[in-house]
């Protein structure tokens, strides 16, 4: 079995190893369009800060792990064309030249590009103007060399997405003073305005001078100095950084005739077979089922990307695997605080064809009289109709194990559970880390009472 797997980054690497894995005797063969197999892009903000000094730490593994597991790496080889009749792939090599390979099944990870918005000057301003986006390890080193260079006491970031917010804590890290601009009302904007509130004054007593419902329209430059025109003003900067989200990276697939689906990402089954013969897909260049909605949507998630390549190298080689499906689940930090959330928030649920309740509750992550408790704000969201957990959003500290509580929540989503169902659950407790009733089950027993004393009409 002659495996071909196009991408070097999440999907790509399950891919190949999840192959290798099933069958060892498969000829694993990846194409790298860099020199960064494997590598953590979701890791970028924290050596751009220093957290993580060196940048070789990014990698999950390295590219002698890589080869150990039987990979064969052809690094710097970009795909440039697939031919699905006479199953190859034509790839430039990193002398200039050609290479066409040969394959029996094929995997294509070729992930997402950066969607940049409408913004007079982005057209011809870039890296070397001090104007960058970040989506590679490559544009990682570009932000780097600008901020030595330009010897950058400021930043604009466009954005208040998650890369947005962890580049802004970055940078502020770094000693910057930076200003985070975000179109729509509030920072965050897969979570509730009622938490993402508290996370923006939490930036703010940072010192990030955040602008939310605020238009970026140009970025222009005398030659040495940045300035972002938006509606409501303007905001000098000695770089700036563009992160306003991602789109399928599908021209490979596409003109090859794969068929494209949600957003215009490649359409995949729930074994990740593409439409063209013997090709699978995997990660942020495809659409992805839904657990909880029952259908295909376009989530480009880290985690997503490694669930699926994994079922696609498992399937390409003759295995029958099924992917179940993400919920969306996703945590950040800023600073301080944590916030995260999983399943659905009131629009989706109710787009949907649920009858959505959310509820609002504060609680302590542990007992009161132990040293240090901390208040998390839970957003917990179920169906009227039938009692079924449906979502929840947290806001804490970072201490306060935001990220796990909010997996407890995916979890049991995951398997149906009802909003009254969590409070049998038999989590742990000890006073310095929890309470008999954890602050998951207080949230929803306060979402279960309010429901059943009619106080939900208007949301808390």
């Amino acid at each position: 079995m002659r495996l071909l797997v196009i991408g070097g980054s999440d999907a790509g690497i399950s891919a190949g190893l999840a192959a290798r894995e099933y069958d060892p005797t498969a000829e694993v063969t990846l194409l790298v369009a860099d020199r960064y197999p494997n590598f953590s892009i979701c890791g970028i903000p924290y050596h751009v800060s220093g957290d993580v000094p060196q940048w070789r730490h990014l990698a999950h593994r390295s590219a002698d792990d890589l080869k150990d597991a039987g990979l064969h790496l052809r690094l710097e080889h970009r795909a440039t064309t697939i031919d699905p009749q006479a199953h190859t792939v034509t790839a430039t090599t990193p002398d200039g030249g050609t290479v066409t390979l040969d394959y029996d099944r094929l995997v294509v990870g070729t992930g997402a590009l950066p969607a940049l918005p409408p913004i007079t000057g982005l057209e011809h301003l870039g890296p070397t103007d001090g104007v960058h986006v970040l989506h590679s390890m490559g544009d990682m080193f570009a932000v780097l060399t600008s901020l030595e260079k330009r010897a950058a006491r400021s930043a604009v970031v466009v954005g208040a997405g998650y890369i947005g917010l962890e580049m802004a804590e970055a940078l502020t890290t770094r000693g910057l003073q930076v200003t985070l601009l975000e179109q729509l009302d509030q920072v965050m904007p897969t979570i509730d305005a009622e938490l993402a509130a508290p996370l923006a004054e939490h930036l703010r007593e940072h010192g990030v001078n955040v602008q939310h419902g605020t238009k970026v329209h140009t970025i222009r430059t005398d030659g040495t100095s940045l300035a972002v025109d938006t509606d409501r003003g303007s905001h000098p900067g000695d770089i700036v950084l563009v992160v306003t989200g991602v789109r399928p990276d599908v021209d490979l697939a596409g003109t090859a005739g794969a068929e494209l689906g949600v957003r215009g990402a490649i359409r995949v089954d729930r074994q990740m077979r593409a439409s063209l013969p013997d090709v699978y897909a995997a990660g942020d260049c495809v659409h992805t089922y839904h657990r909880l909605l029952d259908q295909d949507v376009y989530l480009p998630l880290g985690s997503t990307a490694h669930k699926q390549g994994r079922v696609a190298g498992i399937n390409a080689v003759g295995g029958d695997a099924t992917f179940a499906g993400p919920l969306g689940t996703q945590a950040v930090k800023v600073f301080d605080l944590v916030a995260a959330g999983t399943g659905l928030r009131d629009a989706a649920a109710r787009q949907a064809g649920f009858d959505p309740v959310t509820v609002a509750t504060t609680a302590d992550d542990h007992k009161a009289y132990y040293p240090d408790a901390t208040p998390v704000h839970l957003r917990i969201t179920g169906d009227r109709r039938t009692g079924r957990l449906l979502g929840a959003q947290l806001l804490g500290a970072r201490g306060a194990e935001i990220a796990k509580r909010v997996d407890t929540y995916a979890t049991a989503i995951s398997y149906n559970a009802t909003v009254d169902d969590i409070a049998d659950l038999d989590l742990s407790y000890t006073p310095p880390l929890g309470s008999p009733w954890d602050a998951v089950q207080i949230a929803t027993t306060a979402w279960r009472r309010q429901l059943r004393a009619g106080l939900t009409d208007n949301q808390s």
